[in-house]
């Protein structure tokens, strides 16, 4: 696991996958300290899943992706493959933006040193 939070890389051609997804290319990226609403069909047995609507989610980390030119800063992989961190869209951090628009849930276990945290204090 990474400890510090990487050097912003310019991405293009990224589109929000759900309400905490985003892939560019071939590259998926777990947005940094949120859960978000699962799709449908992909909530499992068992887990206790993000409230909310995930296609209002989706729609919304989509309009934030419009906001200005994608770079992300790489924190870790998750057990899935994919990286987490911070995606800007422009000067907007996607997490944050997903939370003050109450399309995510904040997650201090998924944070780094409360980077997104602060976002909502």
């Amino acid at each position: 696991m990474m400890l510090a939070l990487a050097a912003a890389v310019a991405l293009t051609g990224c589109v929000a996958t759900d309400g905490d997804t985003v892939r560019c290319g071939d590259q998926r990226i777990r947005l940094l300290g949120i859960d978000a609403p699962e799709m449908p069909g992909h909530c499992r047995r068992g887990r206790i899943c993000a409230p909310g609507d995930p296609i209002t989610s989706k729609a919304s980390l989509a309009a934030a992706l419009t906001l200005g030119p994608i770079r992300f800063e790489q924190v870790t992989t998750d057990r899935y493959g994919r990286a987490v961190g911070i995606v800007w869209a422009g000067n907007v951090n996607t997490s944050c933006w997903q939370l003050r628009r109450g399309q995510a849930v904040y997650r201090k276990d998924w944070d780094h040193r409360g980077v997104i945290g602060r976002c909502v204090a």
